[in-house]
Parts: C-alpha cells; sequence; structure tokens
C-alpha cells in the first residue's frame, strides 16, 4: 500500500514537474533583466516581449524617471531599450529593444483564473536571470492603490499568489500552465504573497495606448462616490444591491454640466451596473472621451437618467 501511494504521489510530482519545466522552456527566451540608469541612481527589474518586433511589457515602477536602459536575455544578448510610454496608474510600462529576436509570449486573459490554479512566475530576482518559481493563485479581486503625482487609482482585480518573488520580479511574467502570460509581477506583498497586475480587457487597452501614443489617456467626470444599499425593492428589481452614492462633484464638470447632485446614487453607468468605484474607473479609458454616456440615478426614491460626457483628464 505504501509502495502504491509512493507511486501516485511521484506521478502526481512528476506531472507537476513537466508542467513547471515547459512553461520555463517556452517562456525564458522572451523574458529579459532590465537595468535601468536615472538620477537616483541604477535600478532593476524584469520585463516580457509580446510582440515579434521587440515590444516589452514591464511595470512602470520598473523605468520609472529613465528614458531607457539595458535588456539581457536567458541566451546571453544583451540590447539598449527605450521606453515607449509608462502609466504609472497601472503599473505598466512598454519599452522598446533595439535589436529585437526573442520569441513573443503569448498574453491571455486573468479573469479566466481561479483560486488553486498553477502559476509561474519567472523574471530576474535579486539579479538572479531566468529564475522561475511555481505556486498557485491565492487569491482574487485584490484590490492595489497606485499614484501618479496628486493622483491616486485603484488597480482592480490584482492576482494574489504564493509564487515567491523577489526584488528584481517586478515586470516579470506570471503564467498559467500553457505558458500564457496572465499578469505581470509587481508587488511583493508579504511573506509568501506576490501580487501581479491581470492581463485582461482593461490592460490590454492600456498597452495599446502605451505602443500606440507612448501615454494613456483617460476620461475624467469630476464625481466621487461611495458604495451605499439600494432601497430593498429596487435591489430586487434591478438585481442589484449596491449603487454609488455621490459625496462630491466638482464644479463645472462633466458630472456637475449633466446635473449629476450631491446624494444621488448611482446605479448604472454605461449600461453597466455601477457598484463600486473601480466599475466606473475601468469606463474611463480613452475611447470614452467626448462620448455619450448614459446614467441611471437614484434621486430621492425616483429614477432619474442623464447622459454624461466624460472628458479627457489632465
Amino acid at each position: 500500500m505504501d509502495t502504491e501511494h509512493t507511486g501516485v504521489e511521484s506521478q502526481a510530482l512528476d506531472a507537476y514537474s513537466r508542467v513547471v519545466t515547459g512553461v520555463a522552456t517556452s517562456l525564458l527566451p522572451s523574458v529579459a533583466a532590465l537595468t535601468v540608469r536615472t538620477s537616483r541612481g541604477q535600478g532593476a527589474g524584469s520585463a516580457v516581449t509580446f510582440t515579434d518586433d521587440g515590444f516589452l511589457l514591464t511595470n512602470a515602477h520598473v523605468v520609472a524617471g529613465a528614458t531607457g536602459g539595458t535588456a539581457d536575455f536567458a541566451d546571453g544578448t544583451e540590447t539598449r531599450f527605450d521606453v515607449v510610454g509608462a502609466d504609472p496608474l497601472s503599473d505598466l510600462a512598454v519599452v522598446r529593444v533595439l535589436n529585437p529576436g526573442a520569441p513573443a509570449a503569448p498574453l491571455g486573459n486573468a479573469d479566466d483564473l481561479k483560486i488553486g490554479q498553477l502559476v509561474v512566475a519567472v523574471g530576474n530576482p535579486m539579479g538572479l536571470a531566468g529564475s522561475v518559481t511555481a505556486g498557485v493563485v491565492s487569491g482574487l479581486g485584490r484590490s492595489l492603490p497606485a499614484r501618479d503625482g496628486r493622483r491616486v487609482r485603484i488597480i482592480d482585480n490584482v492576482i494574489q499568489t504564493d509564487a515567491a518573488l523577489n526584488p528584481g520580479n517586478s515586470g516579470g511574467a506570471l503564467a498559467d500552465s500553457t505558458g500564457t502570460v496572465v499578469g505581470i509581477n509587481t508587488a511583493v506583498a508579504g511573506y509568501g504573497l506576490g501580487l501581479a497586475v491581470p492581463i485582461n480587457v482593461t490592460t490590454r487597452s492600456i498597452i495599446g495606448d502605451l505602443v500606440a501614443n507612448g501615454r494613456v489617456r483617460r476620461a475624467w467626470l469630476g464625481v466621487a462616490g461611495v458604495p451605499a444599499p439600494l432601497p430593498p425593492a429596487l435591489a430586487e428589481r434591478l438585481g442589484q444591491k449596491l449603487g454609488l452614492r455621490v459625496v462630491e462633484v466638482v464644479p463645472g464638470s462633466p458630472a456637475g454640466n449633466a446635473g449629476i447632485y450631491l446624494g444621488d446614487i448611482i446605479i448604472s453607468a454605461g449600461g453597466q451596473p455601477a457598484t463600486t468605484v473601480q466599475a466606473l474607473q475601468r469606463l474611463m479609458l480613452g475611447p470614452a472621451i467626448g462620448a455619450d454616456l448614459p446614467m441611471t440615478l437614484l434621486r430621492k426614491n425616483a429614477l432619474v437618467d442623464v447622459v454624461t460626457i466624460p472628458a479627457e483628464m489632465n
């Protein structure tokens, strides 16, 4: 019986090892170690090649204050890179190497991840190029604050993993068992916990803006809200328990011009339930600028429809 049990464990371990080694084999050629120099000194991190013509994805904080640096690949290739664009509010940046040649890693969709799913982190922690660690998704739906000057934004749906991460892993790949990149490692949250910015519809739009324009255009409503419960009868009718109670409206803002007032409860925006601040944030990207955004409000127990036109955030 013991022999049979040991055999089953060995088979499971072998299967696990095959997955991890397979991911490492496919991704290591696509991951670079970045070295940057700024007025504050020298920094390091990782980056993931995602196009065949030399565009790499990394963290904004890895290249903060730099216009370029050096990228080292697992095959010994060393090349200069330029910073194409960085977005501190998502902690994502795009750089481009001068001598492309690394294979592009496939980008997936973190929205499909499940708690307990195997993930593999590939990066360059502590200056150790081509390091691979494995673990599981230990949390989903986490939030991580990001700051750009006085502006603060919440990065939502951050991936939490117990795959070992260390300084230098930032900007590296977090991949699923097929070798598809589902996140960009961004922070060490504590002993045994790491966080990664997810690859999903929202971040793909941000990446596209960085490649095309070198920056991310964001829309602005000029309204602040906090989650608030809807009246029970309305909540049952809508199938939605929460809305956003308006606690601030900037005079002359798109929200103010549309007739949104303090105390209103935002129920939906653009046809999507507005149950969290992040739900509104997800709508505030480039395509929303100058476009009609219908919103439904609860005002003194009556439903009110307004149309806002988000402006570009300066």
